[in-house]
């Protein structure tokens, strides 16, 4: 029996998000800082999409306008920051806290919707903000006596999850501009300013053993996970990609669990359910007849 390209694009969309859940293992056990983790994944992608480019074809002048370049390079810039921010988060509010604050993006995308777009959440993404708000504010109340390491703050982790996210926000509203630019070439430029940007802290990780994690997290976390992505999202259903995206806090927790044996309390568990939960209600499609609400861009 024939694959078809849903189930295709299922498959490729479940590799992609389980690649997502462990890259917070490959970053604290490469034991590097995060600025100079996100300069070494930005060069090592690069250098993979630049190979995906090239077999392609889109390394080729004409395809982008100076306009839709200079958004390439903001939105490496927001995207370098969002790394940052996020790899920074695991160290103080551990892998699993980061992940389920940092899947706020829809929110911070319908903020930033209505202020730069004049856009009306309407009600139904109001009641989704106001329960996520809720999930959040039961996760910093559950916090932990101790945080992952010594010193560690818990409340710095949450700040840095939602400056990551805020981030993010902005790449994809950026990223709005940037329509009929091939995906892969977005992907290349904003790695090569990332790591630019990131270069003054390319600091060489004192193991050998660094050298293959860091390579893993740029070839693997960015370049063949974006690959993938890009894949599945042209040919799965838009419900099933809601559905899907859901394995990378799922994975990023189990990971979290096992190798740092840090687990979520009852209270944490149940703030990350609201915030899921809110995040999947704010994506699901319109009943038809009714009024249709702007759809907001995930990303893994």
């Amino acid at each position: 029996m024939p694959i078809t390209d849903n189930t295709r694009g299922a498959l490729q969309m479940t590799a992609a998000m389980i690649i997502s859940g462990t890259v917070g293992w490959f970053v604290l056990a490469a034991g590097v800082s995060p600025r100079a983790a996100v300069f070494w994944r930005c060069l090592f992608g690069a250098l993979a999409m630049l190979a995906v480019c090239g077999w392609l074809g889109q390394l080729r002048r004409g395809l982008l306008s100076r306009r839709q370049a200079g958004l390439c390079v903001l939105g490496g810039v927001a995207l370098a920051l969002n790394w940052t921010l996020l790899f920074g988060a695991y160290g103080h509010a551990s892998i699993s806290v980061a992940t389920i604050v940092y899947h706020t993006q829809p929110f911070m995308l319908v903020a930033l919707g209505a202020l730069c777009f004049k856009e009306k959440p309407g009600a139904r993404k109001l009641a989704c903000l106001a329960l996520a708000f809720g999930g959040l504010a039961a996760i910093v109340a559950g916090r932990p006596a101790a945080a992952l390491h010594a010193g560690g703050s818990f409340a710095t982790g949450v700040a840095l999850a939602l400056g990551a996210a805020f981030f993010y926000a902005i790449a994809a509203i950026i990223a709005k501009g940037l329509k009929g630019v091939p995906p892969h070439l977005i992907v290349l430029i904003q790695l090569l300013i990332g790591a630019a940007l990131m270069s003054p802290s390319a600091a060489l990780p004192d193991q050998p053993r660094a050298w293959g994690l860091l390579v893993a997290i740029g070839v693997v976390h960015t370049g063949l996970m974006s690959t993938l992505l890009y894949s599945a999202l042209q040919k799965t259903a838009t419900s099933l990609i809601g559905v899907l995206s859901f394995i990378y806090p799922i994975v990023a927790m189990l990971v979290d669990a096992l190798a740092f044996d840090q687990r979520m309390n009852a209270i944490q568990i149940a703030g990350a359910a609201l915030i899921l939960l809110s995040a999947a209600a704010m994506n699901r499609p319109a009943r038809a007849g009714g009024p249709a609400e702007a759809d907001v861009d995930r990303q893994s």
